[in-house]
């Protein structure tokens, strides 16, 4: 006789996470661990306009301007990191971010002159950003291609996880001494280094040249990167995409404020979307996994348009959190297809300026959208910014729609399947690291209850 009712549900979920998590391999778990810690000690980010303004008594332009430098680090590094994953390795590219980034930090807690505060936090987001490139490769690189959604998605539960927990947490630590929430974030971002150092080895593909090959290819350099006009036109897309996105933090908040609702009421709306994010990745990540990227791509733009386009019809604390469990979906949705699709464009031996160019897109909409929220909503209002959003989640689908027809059927020039250069032999050395043993990222042995 058939279980049902509440056993039935639990019976269900159960077989349903087992299933989500099983059969990834051990390293991947491990960089999710070290994604998770890091996103813990996510302080800086989440504080640093109220640290300068009620903190250190700074004004407010003042604090806008050391956030946008801080966004600009980022800009800089995403293509400088890109280079040294593919150069260096993503293990070297992981250690360097990370230790640099516990350093900074920290130093920028002890910092008090204006154009010092400045000048570390740009160097903060430098090298907190330097570590996206790195990891995203890496996991392309462990882990099978019909796996990648999924670990892609997982990955990202686990930013918003440790994002959730941190915000909340960071509350109480600022509360008590801003100084020691930046150097918690020191002494987090130290751990997931120490993470990499002991548990992961380096996965970075070399090229080995069978018996009928007889010249060298070279590496993928930026130009190539750059003339990629379909993955360049993905890049464009995920700009729009996330200006959008962007405007949930920048744009939403003072429209809020604007309509006469309090801080703590943009607290609750907001929330909504790290929880969503949080109870919806996984079981959306099954219903996903192994569906037509197109099609999902063009309907997380839509909804994360429409999503904000309705924002122009809220009245109420409720209404503005359906608006933003509408966006959410979106998000849910977008991140891990998007990035599969990137990996999918990427050659082999070029993930890692991929993955940076990749990222550049979201660090530049971090920049932009201040500027363009905040000059829309002072000019027209609010309400044609949410339009515009719409406007913009309508442009990207369309664009989706017309850049991957034929996708599945075609391969790039000179690639084969999974963007591996035909006529060479892809064989993957890894540096063994004790105390783990070398590994090859396509045939690593899950861990053990996987």
């Amino acid at each position: 006789m058939p279980v049902t009712g509440p056993t039935a549900i639990v019976s269900g979920l159960r077989r349903a996470t087992r299933e989500t998590v099983s059969g990834l391999p051990r390293e991947f778990w491990w960089l999710w661990t070290s994604t998770l810690v890091n996103r813990l000690g996510a302080f800086v980010a989440t504080f640093m306009a109220l640290y300068l303004t009620m903190d250190r008594g700074y004004s407010a332009s003042y604090a806008g301007l050391v956030v946008s430098l801080h966004g600009l680090g980022g800009v800089v590094s995403s293509l400088v990191a890109g280079v040294m994953t593919d150069r260096l390795g993503r293990r070297p590219t992981m250690l360097i971010a990370q230790t640099s980034t516990a350093g900074s930090v920290a130093l920028l807690g002890f910092m008090h002159d204006p154009l010092a505060i400045a000048g570390v936090a740009f160097l903060v987001g430098m090298t907190s950003n330097a570590s996206r490139p790195a990891v995203q490769a890496m996991m392309a690189d462990i882990v099978r291609p019909e796996d990648r959604v999924r670990a892609f998605s997982l990955n990202y539960w686990a930013i918003n996880l440790g994002f959730a927990i941190s915000s909340a947490g960071a509350g109480f630590v600022a509360e008590y001494s801003y100084l020691a929430g930046f150097l918690g974030e020191a002494l987090l971002t130290f751990a997931c280094a120490v993470v990499v150092f002991l548990k992961l080895p380096e996965s970075r593909p070399v090229r080995v040249k069978s018996a009928v090959q007889t010249s060298v290819v070279t590496d993928v350099g930026m130009g190539a990167v750059l003339r990629d006009g379909r993955f360049m036109s993905v890049v464009g897309l995920s700009f729009l995409v996330s200006l959008i996105f962007m405007q949930g933090y920048v744009a939403l908040p003072v429209a809020m404020g604007t309509d006469g609702f309090t801080s703590a009421d943009y607290g609750l709306a907001i929330a909504v979307n790290g929880v969503l994010i949080v109870v919806m990745q996984i079981p959306v990540t099954r219903f996903i996994e192994h569906r037509d990227p197109r099609r999902l791509l063009i309907l997380s733009s839509l909804l994360a348009g429409y999503g904000f386009g309705l924002t122009a019809f809220a009245d109420s604390i409720a209404v503005y959190a359906l608006t933003v469990c509408v966006w959410s979906m979106a998000e849910i949705v977008n991140a891990p297809t998007q990035t599969g699709l990137v990996v999918r464009l990427s050659p082999v031996h070029g993930r890692g300026r991929y993955q940076g160019m990749y990222t550049l897109s979201w660090a530049a909409s971090a920049l932009v959208a201040p500027l363009v929220g905040g000059f829309v909503i002072d000019r027209f209002g609010a309400e044609w910014l949410w339009g515009t959003c719409a406007v913009l989640g309508t442009v990207a689908g369309v664009g989706y729609w017309l850049l991957m027809r034929g996708l599945g059927e075609e391969k790039g020039e000179g690639e084969g399947e999974d963007g591996v250069v035909a006529g060479v032999e892809e064989r993957v050395e890894v540096e063994p690291v004790s105390p783990v043993s070398p590994v090859v990222p396509s045939a690593i042995s899950p861990s053990p209850g996987d």
